[in-house]
């Protein structure tokens, strides 16, 4: 099941940052956490959501926000993150911002 009631919110610090997740009507927030390596590259490197979110689509929505960002600022990701890496696999055509080939 994916929410359409998915709210995201983005905090910079400059070296490392993270993506906040809440959804309606449940409780908590999800993250995905990223620093930086370099110029224009970036690593996410961590990513997690309550039970209660989960099969929700909150950490897809996150990984989304992640790419969008990226191409926006024409930057590089290094998935190190395990569930970062999956959608990476499983979508092509993120490719061009995939930094560990």
């Amino acid at each position: 099941m994916v929410n359409s009631d998915i709210h995201i919110t983005h905090e910079d610090y400059g070296n490392a940052g993270r993506y906040l997740a809440s959804v309606t009507g449940i409780e908590g927030q999800a993250e995905l956490t990223w620093r930086k390596d370099g110029p224009g590259i970036i690593v996410a490197d961590h990513t997690y959501a309550p039970i209660a979110m989960r099969g929700s689509g909150v950490s897809m929505a996150l990984v989304r926000r992640l790419i969008e960002d990226a191409r926006s600022r024409e930057m590089l990701i290094v998935p190190a993150c395990s569930y970062v890496r999956l959608q990476f696999d499983r979508h092509p055509e993120w490719a061009d911002l995939r930094a560990d080939g």
